[in-house]
């Protein structure tokens, strides 16, 4: 018998993208018969709400997405901005740094008045220092009525539940594999891109980064399974998709249901890319060491791949790199990003660079902005080293002064942000095609989209063509470069109705 891959691919099978069989321990979904949340004297209440702030990456947004997702399902509650108009406000807490998990606590601070003022409003932890910290978050805020880890967000449903019933905190930190994406319901999305995850945790143990400890190991989603929820987007009018993971090249997601055949990333953007509706892929973020030549190949394959790439390489000394245990040199680095260049010369390529890790020498810091010039990046996100307790790195001797680190750090993001702005001024006068995201943020005349090298493009627009506009492919004319974005005129709308400008 054909597999699904091989009848799909030919036309033999219509895409099912059905929900794979799991094993037994996860038929049952938590948010179908939950209580649902009450006021103090048991009668339900009409418009509850839950507000969400989130720390840190493209995952996490997309967790505190699924958050509100299983909340609406189980208690009814609806999205706010407002955390005093809120009944259950949640942080999805980041640890990568240091200053990032104490503006959690600092932030939490802020909410303890809203706690004293309505007993019943219930504070939840989430993400990765829920799961660094798990029980000592309520001994530090002892106001804080739930603790989950990003494994087990799907269960707040019943933690709340136990909350109330038992009148104590909750924490639920553990590492139930990839149990909940069995769990969760159907994403609800607003607007044309959406973000998915394909995969949970990281294997690479880098010297200096908390993920494997905070997510667990690298567990991977199986492909129908991906397929069902991005076909399910499309549905809803999602053009872009970005696929996310901790190193989402990593992907080694079962083929069917069953069957022993793995698919590797590339073939999943190749499957991806034949889903009627979706336009543009995007993922993030990727590793180095998990760069396959047949990923590169994909990039002459799949025209729906975009011209953007977020390869982190940390640091440009091989020293460094080997002290950070991140498996691969400098060469071969280079070696991925020139292949990859001599497909689509036009690549734009960001980047992850730390600063300032310990033993960096002036000679290393060199050795770093040589090969910033010789990339070419497009962005960096650059920080200052933060070491992470229960990590290897925290245990190497630092004796770089504080102040050497912070002038490092300052010329590595000038000099970036230079080669940033010379690419924007270099496409004034391009006709560049984007996709239509939404109204401008400070004009509500205008319109934004996203240019394939991720830069967001505004351009004046009817009001009364907005409706139609949101969510199509168009060409517009660059007429300005910003520092943070560009201008636009339109050209052309490409769609089936499509009309020219």
């Amino acid at each position: 018998m054909l597999d699904y891959a091989v009848k799909t691919r030919f036309g033999l099978a219509r895409p099912r993208f059905s929900r794979p069989r799991r094993r037994a321990r996860f038929v049952s979904s938590p948010f179908i018969d939950a209580p649902r949340l009450t006021t103090a004297t048991g009668e339900h209440s009409m418009t509850k709400k839950v507000y969400v702030k989130t720390f840190g990456c493209q995952m996490n947004e997309y967790d505190s997405d699924k958050m509100v997702d299983v909340l609406g399902a189980s208690e009814g509650l609806v999205k706010t901005d407002n955390p005093e108009d809120a009944d259950v406000i949640l942080f999805n807490t980041c640890s990568v740094r240091e200053k990032a998990q104490e503006k959690v606590f600092s932030d939490l601070g802020r909410v303890r008045e809203l706690k004293e003022a309505n007993p019943n409003l219930l504070i939840g932890v989430g993400g990765c220092v829920a799961s660094q910290e798990g029980a000592s978050i309520v001994s530090r805020a002892p106001y804080v009525d739930l603790v989950f880890g990003p494994q087990t967000l799907h269960r707040l449903p019943q933690m709340i539940d136990q909350r109330r019933a038992s009148g104590r905190p909750q924490v639920d930190i553990t590492f139930p594999e990839i149990e909940k994406f069995d769990h969760l319901p159907p994403a609800r999305v607003e607007g044309p891109s959406a973000f998915v995850s394909i995969m949970e945790g990281c294997s690479k143990y880098c010297s200096y980064c908390v993920v494997p400890y905070t997510r667990g190991e690298e567990v991977s989603r199986p492909l129908d399974d991906v397929l069902t929820e991005i076909a399910g987007l499309a549905d809803q009018g999602v053009r872009e998709v970005t696929l996310l993971g901790q190193n989402v090249n990593a992907y080694r997601g079962a083929m069917t249901p069953g069957s022993n055949e793995i698919a590797d990333f590339a073939t999943l953007i190749e499957y991806v890319a034949d889903i009627p509706g979706i336009e543009r892929i995007r993922y993030t973020t990727s590793h180095p060491k998990e760069f396959t030549q047949r990923l590169i190949d994909t990039y002459a394959k799949v025209p729906k791949l975009v011209n953007h790439l977020h390869l982190p390489v940390q640091h440009g000394s091989d020293r460094i790199l080997m002290a950070m245990k991140r498996g691969y040199t400098v060469l071969e680095y280079k070696s991925v990003i020139r292949r990859l260049r001599a497909i689509r010369p036009d690549l734009s390529l960001s980047t992850d660079m730390i600063v300032g890790f310990p033993g960096e020498t002036e000679e290393d810091f060199d050795k770093m902005m040589q090969l910033v010039h010789e990339m070419s990046y497009d962005t960096s996100f650059s920080f200052i080293y933060s070491p992470r307790p229960g990590t290897p790195a925290a245990n190497l001797h630092d004796d770089t002064p504080r102040e050497v680190k912070l002038r490092r750090l300052q010329y590595l993001q000038a000099t970036i942000e230079e080669n940033v702005q010379r690419i924007s001024e270099a496409m004034v006068g391009k006709v560049e095609r984007i996709l239509v995201e939404r109204p401008a943020r400070k004009d509500p005349n205008e319109l934004a989209g996203r240019t394939e090298n991720n830069r967001v493009v505004n351009f004046p627009a009817p009001v009364e063509s907005h409706a139609r506009l949101i969510g199509q492919m168009i060409d517009v004319k660059i007429v300005h470069a910003y520092p943070h974005s560009l201008r636009g005129e339109l050209v052309m709308v490409h769609d089936t109705a499509s009309a020219t400008h």
